[in-house]
C-alpha cells in the first residue's frame, strides 16, 4: 500500500506504513551516500525542540490546542524511541540539514495525524511545515539540536574521563615508592618514581576533561528563535525566550539565548571549540598510550618496567606472544578523533554570509568522536589501567646503572668532572656511586648519602591532584 504526498516540486508515492513523508523520500533518493543515519542524541534533541516549540506556540495562541496536543503526544512517543527506524536520512545530506529537519517534521506530523484519527499525509489538516515547524527554520533548529545533542553526549563522557583519571592517580599512589630512571629525549635522565609518571598521566586527563567541560558549557547558548537569517522572521517576539525556557525545563539543562542571533547562525565556532577539546584529549591519550607501550615493551629486549594485563593472544604464528592491544586500540580511536576534528575545522571556516551550511557533517563527526571515546575509555580503564603491574626489579636495575646520577655530584665536584664520571660509568658498566668511591672522589658514606637522597623520591599525590 502506498499513499500519494505532494510538495512544492510535485508528487511521490510513499509506503503507507512509514511515518516519514515526501521530503524524506527525496533525501533518501538524493543522498544514498554512507548508509549512516543520524545518532540517537541528535534525534532526541530535535524532538525536544519540536515539543518545546509546539507548547510555546500553543501558549502564545498561535497553534490550536487540538493540533498542538497531538504534536506533543507524538513527540513524547518519539522521545521514548517509538520511531527510531523512521529517520533514514543519511548524515551526508542537503546543506544546513533541511532534509533531516523535514524528516523529523514529517514523522511527528504523520503520527499526530494518526492520533487525531486522520490519514497520514493529510497535510492540509496538519502540516509538517506550518504546524510542526511553526516559528522555526532548519537554520536555527539544526545548530540548536546539535548543541543539545553534543551536551547530552559529553555528559556521558565526562564521568568516564573522571574514572580514567582516578585510575591513573590510584596507580600513581600504588607505585609511589618505586624509583626508576627518568627519560628525556628517550635517553637516561634523573630519577623519578613510577608513581610520578602515572600521577602525571592522571593530571593530563583531568586537565583535558576540564577543557571539554568549559567548551561544553559554551554550547548552552542556543540560536533557536533566529529562524532563517537571525531576524526571527515568522516567530512571535516572545517565542525565543519562551522556547529556551521550555527546553531547559524539558531537558534539565540551563540553556540561554545566543548573545547575538546573527553570529549564532553565521559562526559554528562553539562546535569547532568542543571538537578541538576532544582532539586535545586524544593527543594526550595517544601520548600516554605510547608511553605505556614503551614501558611495557619486551619482555627481553625492551624496557619492561611495567606489565600490561594480557587480554588475548598476540600472534597467530608466534606462540606465547602478548601485545599491548588495549593501548593500540586506544591509539586508533584517537587517530580517528583527530581526523574527525580536521573535518569539523574545515567545516567551521566554510560558512558564508548569514549561515554555515556544514553543520550536519560537524554534528556527525563530533558525536562520533564522543561516542568512540565514551564507548572505549571505560573498558581501557577497567581492563588495562587498573590491572597494570610494576616490574620493580627491572626499574631498580636500570636506575643503578643510570649514568645521569652523576648530576647529583655537580654541586660537589662540578659539571665537567661529573660529566667525565658519567661517561666512565657507562663505558665500564658500573654504577656512578661505585665509581666515585673507587676513584676516592667520595667516601663510601658520602656517596651513599648523596645517592640515597637522589633516588629516594616520593610522590605527593594530594599536592599533584
Amino acid at each position: 500500500m502506498v499513499r500519494i504526498e505532494r510538495d512544492s516540486l510535485g508528487e511521490k508515492e510513499i509506503p503507507d506504513e512509514v511515518y516519514y513523508g515526501i521530503q524524506t523520500k527525496r533525501a533518501i533518493e538524493n543522498f544514498p551516500v554512507s548508509g549512516i543515519r543520524e545518532r540517537p542524541e541528535l534525534i532526541l534533541a530535535y524532538v525536544y525542540i519540536k515539543k518545546a516549540a509546539s507548547i510555546v506556540n500553543m501558549d502564545l495562541g498561535l497553534l490550536d490546542k487540538n493540533r498542538g496536543h497531538a504534536i506533543v503526544k507524538a513527540c513524547d512517543e518519539a522521545l521514548n524511541g517509538s520511531f527510531n527506524d523512521q529517520f533514514p536520512v543519511d548524515v551526508f545530506q542537503a546543506g544546513a540539514g533541511t532534509s533531516f529537519n523535514m524528516n523529523v517534521n514529517e514523522v511527528i506530523a504523520n503520527r499526530a495525524l494518526e492520533i487525531l484519527k486522520k490519514e497520514k499525509g493529510d497535510y492540509k489538516f496538519l502540516s509538517p511545515n506550518d504546524h510542526v515547524n511553526m516559528a522555526q527554520s532548519t537554520n536555527d533548529t539544526f545548530p540548536s539540536a546539535t548543541h543539545i545533542a553534543v551536551i547530552m553526549a559529553v555528559d556521558k563522557l565526562l564521568p568516564v574521563l573522571s574514572d580514567l583519571s582516578q585510575a591513573f592517580f590510584d596507580k600513581g599512589k600504588e607505585f609511589c615508592n618505586i624509583s626508576k630512571s627518568g627519560r628525556t629525549h628517550l635517553m637516561d635522565a634523573m630519577p623519578v618514581t613510577l608513581g610520578d609518571e602515572f600521577i602525571a598521566y592522571g593530571m593530563a586527563i583531568s586537565r583535558a576533561a576540564e577543557r571539554i567541560k568549559e567548551r561544553r558549557d559554551n554550547l548552552l547558548e542556543l540560536p533557536i528563535g533566529g529562524t532563517a537569517t537571525g531576524t526571527g522572521a515568522n516567530a512571535h517576539p516572545e517565542f525565543r525566550k519562551r522556547v529556551i525556557e521550555k527546553l531547559s525545563e524539558l531537558t534539565s539543562l540551563n540553556f540561554v539565548c545566543a548573545k547575538n542571533q546573527f553570529e549564532a547562525l553565521q559562526s559554528r565556532s562553539q562546535l569547532v571549540a568542543i571538537s578541538s577539546s576532544l582532539k586535545e584529549l586524544s593527543l594526550e591519550l595517544i601520548r600516554i598510550a605510547n608511553d605505556l607501550r614503551l614501558l611495557a615493551s619486551g619482555p627481553t629486549t625492551g624496557l619492561f618496567e611495567i606489565e600490561l594485563p594480557p587480554v588475548q593472544p598476540g600472534s597467530s604464528i608466534m606462540p606465547g606472544k602478548v601485545n599491548p592491544v588495549m593501548a593500540e586500540c586506544l591509539n586508533m580511536i584517537c587517530f580517528q578523533v583527530v581526523g574527525n576534528d580536521v573535518t569539523v575545522s574545515l567545516s567551521g571556516q566554510a560558512g558564508q554570509m548569514e549561515l554555515n551550511v556544514m553543520t550536519p557533517v560537524m554534528a556527525y563527526n563530533i558525536l562520533n568522536e564522543i561516542s568512540l571515546l565514551t564507548n572505549y575509555l571505560w573498558v581501557f580503564e577497567k581492563k588495562c589501567v587498573r590491572k597494570i603491574k610494576a616490574n620493580e626489579k627491572r626499574c631498580r636495575e636500570y636506575l643503578e646503572l643510570n649514568p645521569s646520577l652523576a648530576t647529583l655530584l655537580s654541586p660537589k665536584i662540578g659539571y665537567l668532572q661529573a660529566a667525565e664520571i658519567a661517561k666512565e660509568s657507562f663505558k665500564k658498566g658500573i654504577s656512578v656511586e661505585e665509581l666515585v668511591v673507587k676513584k676516592r672522589i667520595l667516601t663510601k658514606e658520602e656517596a651513599k648519602d648523596i645517592f640515597e637522597q637522589g633516588k629516594d623520591l616520593s610522590c605527593k599525590l594530594e599536592d599533584e591532584k
